[in-house]
């Protein structure tokens, strides 16, 4: 699977059995899903993660769990998407991520996108990407106003 290059200290890699209980913790985390209908049960993200993999397998690209250099400690995750729904902008790859509220404020979010970003128009030949959140989600829409 091909995977975004490093980032000055983030990586990004296919998902792997390590990732599950903290992904699990962070999908549980009312802050993080502050902007979502419901925190997710263990269950529910494991159904989420089995999502993830059927998109890579479908597409080649997806959603990546993103991991510290420094220590391989998984901070959430970071990639593509398909838009499920119809709008005005639909069909089209949707640029996503979700990171764990202990990783807020540190610039991994913009980070992470900018060299997904890079991966996705350099070797996935992206010609547009999308990126949108509700409108009462400040952090990601200032993630976002960063990315333009």
């Amino acid at each position: 699977m091909l995977v975004p290059r490093p980032s000055e200290r983030l990586k990004f890699n296919p998902w792997e059995e390590k990732h599950i209980e903290a992904f699990a913790a962070m999908n549980q985390d009312k802050e993080v899903m502050e902007f979502f209908p419901a925190i997710l049960s263990f269950e529910e993200t494991i159904g989420f993660l089995i999502r993830i993999r059927k998109h890579f397998d479908q597409n080649g690209y997806g959603l990546y769990a993103v991991e510290k250099k420094e220590n391989d400690g998984f901070i959430g995750f970071t990639g593509f998407s398909k838009v499920p729904f119809e709008s005005f902008f639909t069909p089209c790859i949707e640029l996503g991520w979700r990171l764990s509220k202990f990783e807020w404020g540190k610039g991994y979010a913009g980070e992470a996108a900018r060299a997904c970003l890079e991966f996705g128009f350099s070797r996935l030949g992206f010609e547009k990407v999308y990126s949108f959140t509700s409108i009462l989600n400040r952090r990601s829409e200032k993630v976002m106003k960063k990315l333009e």
